[in-house]
């Protein structure tokens, strides 16, 4: 168990640069190891770093010490190493995990940023409603049962709704909370409620597309980073099977593997899962056809984290008003609900 902070996916990305810059200007592995935890700035990461160094010092290859670490060590950056070790180039095989680890977590900060703001202005619109259904609606509702008329019907509903909030909102808070730790443990601990959510996101307007893409890119990227390094593509379609990061698509990529093992070539075989466009199955075919699979599937990635980012940028545009559009309905309309007696007894005193 590594003290003293997480290490991050980022972390791992960083240690593979600078570990490929060391060996590359002929530091011994040893030593690199001991520069890299000198100048880490997390205790977790430097312990990591030092873990390692004393499984090669005792004699380890540095795949089989990477292996120790499953949490930190994907099965891409085992076999890369692997590779890397077995035919005496190291570094470049380093290189390339790191760049297919910074590419990945650019493509993933990238989603994450266009989800953080319409979470967090949802979350907010949450927090002031309740505010406003709790504290100030009562207020209104004192004054109002002095008026003596009847009220309209969308100022009761809010009084209603105002009532409801204050008697249940502890059930309320607990509730949604409960909800919300409820799906996470779900979706961390039951496969098959994970390809369900998975399922439902790809079915989304407009971040269906965005999950399709970005589960593509990662996916022709992962692969073309393994048959690139030489890796068989029976074991490289199990690495890419996890770093698909959608359960339907990691499914597919099984399915893929598992008829990949009898014989077939990819490309029929994504074929066949209907799930993969039609552009990667074909320069797939091409790729296979002309040797040159992990070019073909380079290529593939790169036009595909391009649409990644359009899209995102696209949804991002798309968000912001239609964000600002349910505030002022729910907002505005609480508001609103609540001065209209205001308003119409001004008009009657007129």
């Amino acid at each position: 168990m590594l003290r003293g902070g997480r290490v991050k996916p980022a972390d791992i990305a960083t240690f593979a640069r600078q570990l490929a810059a060391l060996t590359r200007a002929g530091v011994p592995l040893v030593s690199a190891f001991d520069i890299i935890a000198d100048g880490a700035d997390k205790p977790a990461f430097a312990e990591l770093v030092h873990a390692i160094a004393q499984d090669v010092a005792s004699g380890d290859a540095l795949a089989v010490a990477l292996a120790r670490h499953p949490r930190q060590f994907e099965p891409l950056f085992l076999n890369l190493v692997a590779a890397g070790e077995q035919s005496g180039a190291l570094p470049t095989m380093l290189e390339r995990v790191a760049t297919h680890r910074e590419k990945a977590q650019r493509l993933k900060a990238k989603l994450r940023r266009a989800m953080t703001y319409p979470i967090a202005v949802l979350c907010v619109a949450m927090v002031v409603s309740g505010i406003l259904l709790v504290q100030v609606v009562p207020q209104f509702q004192q004054m109002f049962a002095g008026f003596g008329a009847e009220l309209p019907g969308s100022t009761l509903m809010v009084i209603a709704l105002s009532d409801f909030a204050r008697a249940w909102w502890p059930t309320l808070v607990g509730g949604i909370i409960g909800f919300a730790l409820a799906v996470r443990w779900a979706f961390r601990r039951s496969p098959a409620w994970r390809r369900a959510l998975h399922r439902v996101t790809l079915r989304l307007p407009v971040i269906g597309a965005v999950a399709a893409k970005s589960a593509v890119a990662r996916c022709t990227r992962t692969l073309a980073t393994a048959t690139a390094a030489g890796v068989p593509v029976v074991e490289a379609l199990r690495s890419v099977a996890g770093a698909a990061g959608n359960a339907v698509f990691e499914g597919a990529v099984l399915q893929v593997r598992d008829e990949v093992a009898t014989g077939r070539e990819i490309n029929a075989a994504m074929r066949d899962m209907g799930l993969f466009p039609n552009m990667v199955v074909q320069m797939v075919a091409v790729g296979e056809a002309a040797g040159n699979l992990a070019e073909m599937l380079d290529r593939a990635a790169a036009w595909y984290e391009e649409q990644v980012d359009d899209a995102v940028d696209n949804l991002a545009a798309l968000a912001e008003p239609a964000i600002m559009a349910v505030l002022g309905v729910v907002i505005g309309g609480l508001v609103a609900a609540m001065y209209l007696p205001i308003f119409q007894l001004g008009g009657v005193v007129a």
